[in-house]
C-alpha cells in the first residue's frame, strides 16, 4: 500500500494556510509554496517508491516463474539422463548381436557348403528316381550361396528345405511313367517307389519287371510273383486300390569298413 501520511499532512497544512486571515495571506505565501513543493516532492518520491515496488514485485514474480521452470528442466534431464543410459546400453546389446551374427554367419556359410556337398552326393547314390528335378535343386543351392544379395538366413532356409524335401520322399509312395536302362537299351515302363527302401519297375505289357539293387546300382529281374506286388503296388499308389501289405524284396546296400 502506497504511503499516504506526507500527502495528508501537506493537505492539512495547506488547508489551515488557506483558512488564515487574509492580512496574513503576503506573509504566508512563501510558506504555502514550500509546502506546495514539499507536496509534489513527497507524491513524486512517493511515485517512485510505487514503480519500484512494481517493478520489485514485477522481478519477483518473473523469479519464481523461472524457478519452476528451471525446476522442471531439471526432472526433464534426470529423464532423459535414464534414457539415453538405456539406449547406450541397447547399443551396446546391439553390438555385440551385431558381432554374434557376424561370427555365426563366417560359421554358418561353410556349413551350408558342406550340406549342399553331402546333398549332392545323397542324389547321386540315392535310387534314380526324379534324378532331374533333384539334381536342379542342387545346383539351385550351390548358385544361391553365391549370391550377395541374398541374406545368409534366407540361403540357410532354402537348403533346409532342400533336406526336408528328400525327407519327405523317404514317407511316400509313388508311381509314375519313366524309363530304364534294361538290357543294353531304353524301356518305357512303370515305376513304383516306396519310400526309400524300394523301388521296381514293371513292363507296360506286364511281362517283365525289376527291382533296384542299390549294391550293383542296377535293376535285376522280378519273378512272376514279385511282378504281381508290383502291379498291386502300382495301383495303391495311383489311388487306384486301398492300401495293402506288399511283399516285395529290398535291396539295401551293404555297409562297407
Amino acid at each position: 500500500m502506497r504511503n499516504t501520511k506526507p500527502l495528508v499532512a501537506g493537505i492539512a497544512l495547506l488547508l489551515a494556510l488557506t483558512a488564515a486571515p487574509a492580512w496574513s495571506q503576503s506573509g504566508l505565501e512563501p510558506a504555502i509554496q514550500a509546502g506546495k513543493q514539499r507536496i509534489r516532492a513527497a507524491q513524486a518520491a512517493q511515485d517512485q517508491i510505487d514503480a519500484l515496488s512494481d517493478e520489485i514485485r514485477s522481478s519477483v514474480d518473473e523469479y519464481r516463474a523461472l524457478q519452476k521452470e528451471i525446476e522442471g528442466l531439471e526432472i526433464y534431464t534426470a529423464q532423459l539422463s535414464r534414457q539415453i543410459e538405456s539406449q547406450q546400453e541397447e547399443v551396446g546389446q546391439l553390438e555385440e548381436s551385431i558381432d554374434n551374427v557376424t561370427l555365426v554367419e563366417r560359421q554358418i556359410t561353410p556349413l551350408m557348403l558342406r550340406m549342399i556337398d553331402a546333398l549332392e552326393q545323397f542324389v547321386a547314390l540315392d535310387m534314380p528316381f526324379l534324378q532331374d528335378e533333384r539334381r536342379a535343386r542342387v545346383g539351385g543351392l550351390q548358385e544361391l550361396v553365391d549370391r550377395a544379395d541374398v541374406t545368409v538366413a534366407e540361403k540357410f532356409r532354402n537348403v533346409l528345405e532342400a533336406y526336408l524335401q528328400e525327407l519327405e520322399y523317404g514317407r511316400t509312395i509313388e508311381a509314375w511313367r519313366g524309363t530304364v536302362q534294361v538290357n543294353g537299351g531304353q524301356q518305357e515302363v512303370d515305376l513304383l517307389r516306396i519310400g526309400r527302401v524300394g523301388m521296381f519297375y514293371r513292363s507296360l505289357d506286364g511281362r517283365t519287371g525289376g527291382v533296384w539293387d542299390a549294391n550293383t546300382r542296377d535293376w535285376i529281374d522280378a519273378d512272376a510273383g514279385t511282378r504281381i506286388q508290383i502291379d498291386r503296388g502300382l495301383r495303391i499308389a495311383r489311388q487306384q486300390a486301398a492300401p495293402d501289405l506288399l511283399r516285395l524284396p529290398f535291396e539295401t546296400p551293404e555297409s562297407t569298413s
